[in-house]
């Protein structure tokens, strides 16, 4: 991410802020500092899925910049469930100003979403994790951009200022996710 550490660390614990750009998810409440429920909605194909639950974070080291977090949901129509701990570490980038995200997550899947997710996961991830790092990106530009409009319109004495409509990632949809993932010698 083209972050100083720093910045980045401090901005991904602003679960408002990234909240949007997870794919297909919705902060529903902040319980506290270290608590929030939400919702997932994902589709596979006809299939949709919604799973209401919590994330908590585990452990939180600001001097490493390391996070773990526990996510429980379980499936709102029908009788499946979703657990994962996600752990996710801040390494310097190969130059100046840029910063390595890393995650380390253990996700279980039961009921439908295991049956539909079956041997894709892997790949759904990884698509899932880039369109995150994409919105992400832009997310932090586009404030970036706010806040540097902000403070050349304070001082040029501007009553106004215009805000930029947040940026928020695209839904979950599974099929797209999964046909994409897919090479034309497995399709074969």
């Amino acid at each position: 991410v083209a972050a100083p550490i720093d910045f980045l660390w401090s901005y991904l614990l602003d679960v408002e802020k990234i909240a949007p750009c997870m794919p297909g998810a919705e902060l529903t409440e902040i319980v506290d500092d270290h608590n929030w429920k939400g919702k997932l909605n994902a589709k596979f194909g006809p299939v949709s899925m919604s799973f209401a639950g919590t994330v908590t974070i585990e452990s939180r080291d600001d001097t490493a910049h390391r996070v773990v977090l526990s996510a429980k949901g379980m499936e709102q129509k029908g009788k499946g469930a979703a657990n994962a701990k996600v752990t996710s570490w801040l390494e310097p980038g190969p130059t100046d100003g840029v910063t390595t995200v890393k995650m380390e997550a253990d996700i279980t899947l039961t009921g439908a979403a295991a049956q539909l997710s079956r041997g894709l996961l892997p790949e759904i991830s990884k698509k899932l994790t880039q369109n995150f790092a994409d919105c992400l990106q832009e997310s932090m530009a586009a404030e970036q951009t706010t806040r540097e409009g902000e403070a050349a319109e304070a001082g040029a004495g501007a009553a106004t200022t215009t805000a930029k409509p947040p940026v928020v990632a695209k839904p979950v949809g599974g099929i797209r996710l999964a046909y994409g993932s897919l090479s034309v010698g497995e399709l074969l």
